[in-house]
């Protein structure tokens, strides 16, 4: 019985596997490449000739008391952050480098760059078709579907998925690593991380957004900084490697050769596919999500609030996903053969030892706990989109054993599962977002009518 039970659960992974790669292929990801390029066009390259004007919202959004929403300009923000800065900071950018050489930083440039415009415009639509309900404020994709293309069976999808895919992708996942740097670095076993992530989730997740946004807009700028920091002082000791690190980069963009050994002949198309396909994963533009966690900010116009999505892909991948990507070219961890996460921490390592390992173990955990708190947010959102407020509460009592269980290593089939539905919310977003995108040029004219 137990041997049928495992070949069941070994088929239904092994097929999943199998349609996530079809549905994470090359397609998926030029339509999101390819909406975020006509999107920044139709914009007028706003990330670049608006720069100016973004930087003063940006800095007056610190003080945003007014306008209808919940929660800060500021707390969104790092809502948004928590759920987006992470594993794919971490890992996803040592994944990119190790399968797709140095070049693939270039290509997650690129992506990031366009993606600005993409999340821009989810915000916008998110703020504009947003609903003040009594519990709070509700929007999404999910909403300017519906109200704006009149949509309801496409806004139905992105919410089914959105409210199933959550529980991959921002809690088993997100528990199982916090599970593996606890137990690395402590000895702590995963099944007791497991119970105290829970109650620590618990304790945040059932107090709402409100609760949320004060958590992080703690946590996420302090665990970034403290990350940062670390980079910073490695690069510093190998500061005559950066411009030969930067170097590679944009040349080996071109040429798909590594720019130290090991990887040699790595094509132009796997430094393209693994590079835009990472970017995409950690800054999360094109998929939807963070425009949920926005939706709830106070502010007084829809692009007030969209120009954060800006802030937002910045931070993550231009910022962050580039320090982490200096230090494992700099400090020769390329060569050792690890990937991902394992990479990251032996190249910290290498450049801070003794402490370098414990940042990135650290960071880990906080950035990991962080994006359960903010996807707990996006799932209840799309469940309740779809059953109505009363179904909230349900959903936050089942998010929480489903930590344990991903801190165990339970479910994998489930974890692939999840990441499949996680890239079918991109197509009913991207639908919506070039459907829509007329609005949101109106929107922005109006905005910064001179």
């Amino acid at each position: 019985m137990n041997a049928g039970i495992q070949d069941i659960i070994r088929s239904f992974t092994d097929f999943v596997e199998v349609v996530n790669q079809l549905v994470w292929g090359i397609p998926l990801i030029l339509m999101i490449l390819g909406t975020g390029v006509y999107l920044t066009y139709r914009m007028g390259f706003l990330q670049v000739t608006r720069s100016r004007s973004i930087i003063k919202i940006v800095y007056s959004g610190f003080i945003q008391r007014r306008g209808e929403g919940d929660i800060s300009p500021f707390q969104a923000l790092t809502t948004a952050l928590a759920a987006t800065v992470g594993t794919g900071n971490i890992a996803g950018v040592a994944t990119a480098i190790s399968l797709g050489g140095a070049g693939a930083m270039f290509w997650m440039w690129f992506s990031a760059f366009f993606g600005m415009i993409t999340k821009y415009c989810e915000i916008v639509l998110a703020v504009h078709y947003r609903k003040q309900k009594k519990e709070g404020v509700a929007g999404g994709p999910m909403y300017f579907i519906q109200e704006g293309l009149k949509n309801r069976p496409l806004a139905w999808a992105f919410a089914l998925f959105g409210s199933m895919a959550a529980f991959g992708i921002g809690n088993m996942v997100q528990a199982n690593s916090v599970a593996d740097a606890v137990g690395e670095t402590m000895g702590i076993p995963p099944l007791v991380t497991g119970l105290i992530l829970a109650v620590l989730a618990a304790l945040v997740i059932l107090g709402g957004i409100r609760r949320i946004g004060a958590i992080t807009e703690k946590l996420v700028p302090f665990m970034a900084v403290l990350y940062i920091l670390g980079a910073l002082a490695i690069l510093v000791f190998h500061r005559t490697l950066i411009p030969g690190a930067l170097a590679s980069i944009f040349s080996l963009a071109f040429t798909g050769e590594a720019a130290t050994g090991g990887f040699v002949g790595v094509g132009v198309r796997e430094a393209v596919r693994f590079g835009v396909a990472r970017g995409i994963f950690t800054n999360e533009a094109g998929l939807g999500s963070a425009s949920i966690a926005h939706a709830s900010a106070r502010s007084e116009h829809p692009v007030q609030q969209g120009v954060w999505g800006i802030v937002e892909v910045f931070v993550d991948t231009l910022l962050i996903c580039t320090f982490t990507a200096l230090v494992i070219l700099v400090t020769g961890a390329l060569d050792s053969g690890l990937e991902g996460a394992a990479l990251t921490a032996e190249a910290f390592n290498r450049g801070l030892p003794g402490s370098g390992g414990l940042i990135v173990s650290v960071g880990l955990v906080f950035f990991s706990f962080t994006t359960l708190l903010a996807w707990s947010f996006y799932g209840e959102k799309c469940f309740e989109f779809l059953f109505g407020t009363g179904a909230s509460i349900r959903y936050r009592q089942l998010w929480i054993p489903f930590i344990v269980i991903g801190a165990v290593g339970g479910l994998r089939g489930i974890w692939t599962l999840a990441d499949t539905l996680n890239g079918l919310m991109a197509l009913p977003n991207l639908i919506g977002l070039v459907g829509l995108s007329g609005l949101v040029v109106r929107l922005t004219r109006d905005f910064f009518r001179d």
